[in-house]
């Protein structure tokens, strides 16, 4: 489906350009036939020019080349009925508009090369990103998810925030993450943490054990990759989730990472209490306590993740994205509108441009089961456990 949109857009855009290469040629016709009628002291051929400058435009090297080679003739044709071809006049016209054309042409040629490499650079790019990031399913053990990536670069899909998820054991495991930096520049980073989280999490280990697991390779990886003047520099956050498919008690250990939303059925948003540990790297190779929080998960309720990118937004008078506030009117929303009405109202909050990247996940607990989905797949207590929204930092 997807290529067959990519073709029908391609083919429109070429019939597109060669419809406005009518344009340059109706208007090197107009120019020829208005100086040959015109009295001999009136000289438009030099307005020629316009039709290859026009060109580059919308059309490629070889149609400027064209349109070029039209202009030189129409201009000889003009010299020919409009003062004799031989004048000094004709000659200096015929000439400069050839060398004009040449410039042109040149310049149309070198812009083709570049948008092909640029093209070529950016397939490249995708491909990469589309292989460290895997998209999220629609449904996952007891789950349906909805997951937005909003890179702050432009041109890029993934940067520095990284998600992932696996069903394994009779549980969800969930990691959403931050490193340190935005773009392009960061996705070894995210990179290193999907992978230590996709080979780790269906492993029978607690969440505090596969957040030392993570602590371990991000140390690893600053002290193989980290330059004296960067020391201290390569650090990120943390949300592992864990959600039973036949207990609503979830339990989630933080690094770092802000807590999560947990909406319910009539515009209810609690955030669950939360005690996070250093963001990894941090501590370097000291040991560190994670500390597991529980919650009441139930059917009906949308656990929603999200990363600093999204509550740090500002609006132009520099206010921080509300985003409790905000999620507080689609509580009752499946996972996809959700999403959509927070991207939405996230881009307008922003104008239209976030200073750093930005992910968010949506996990609605389903009242059924779906035990036929296992493996890794990913992108990237009681309910009295969780507290009022005024606890969330940045809100």
């Amino acid at each position: 489906m997807g290529s067959r949109w990519s073709a029908a857009g391609r083919r429109q855009t070429w019939q597109s350009a060669h419809a406005l290469l009518l344009l340059p040629v109706l208007l090197i016709v107009a120019i020829a036939v208005a100086t040959i009628e015109s009295p001999p002291d009136v000289h438009l051929g030099p307005t020629l020019v316009i039709a290859p400058a026009l060109t580059p435009s919308f059309a490629g090297a070889r149609a400027t080349a064209l349109v070029a080679a039209l202009a030189v003739a129409a201009q000889v044709v003009i010299g020919v009925f409009h003062g004799g071809l031989m004048s000094a006049n004709h000659i200096v016209q015929i000439v400069t508009l050839t060398l004009l054309s040449v410039v042109v042409t040149v310049y149309a040629a070198m812009r083709d090369r570049r948008r092909a490499q640029l093209a070529q650079v950016r397939s490249v790019a995708e491909a990469a990103q589309h292989v460290l990031m895997w998209p999220l399913p629609e449904h996952i053990g007891p789950l349906r998810i909805a997951s937005l990536y909003l890179a702050a670069e432009d041109e890029a899909q993934i940067g520095g925030d990284l998600y992932a998820a696996t069903h394994a054991g009779g549980q969800v495991r969930v990691l959403i993450g931050d490193v340190r930096g935005k773009g392009l520049a960061a996705i070894g980073e995210a990179a290193l943490l999907l992978s230590a989280f996709r080979e780790s999490a269906h492993r029978d280990i607690t969440l505090p054990e596969l957040a030392a697991v993570l602590e371990q390779s991000v140390t690893r990886y600053a002290a193989d990759m980290e330059s004296p003047e960067e020391a201290g520099e390569r650090f990120a956050t943390a949300l592992l989730i864990e959600i039973p498919d036949l207990d609503p008690i979830t339990r989630m250990t933080s690094c770092g990472h802000p807590p999560p939303l947990l909406l319910s059925p009539g515009h209810a948003v609690t955030v669950p209490s939360l005690h996070p540990s250093p963001p990894l790297g941090v501590q370097g190779t000291r040991a560190t306590e994670h500390i597991v929080d529980v919650f009441s998960f139930e059917p009906g309720d949308t656990l929603l993740l999200y990363t600093d990118g999204v509550v740090e937004a500002r609006d132009v008078r520099h206010r921080f994205y509300p985003l409790a506030d905000r999620v507080a009117q689609w509580t009752d929303s499946s996972p996809e509108a959700l999403i959509h009405h927070v991207r939405r109202d996230l881009m307008t909050h922003a104008g239209g441009h976030l200073g750093d990247d930005a992910a968010l996940i949506a996990l609605h607990r389903t009242p059924s089961v779906h035990r036929h989905q296992h493996g890794i797949l990913g992108r990237g207590g009681a309910r009295a456990a969780a507290g009022d929204v005024s606890e969330l930092p940045g809100l």
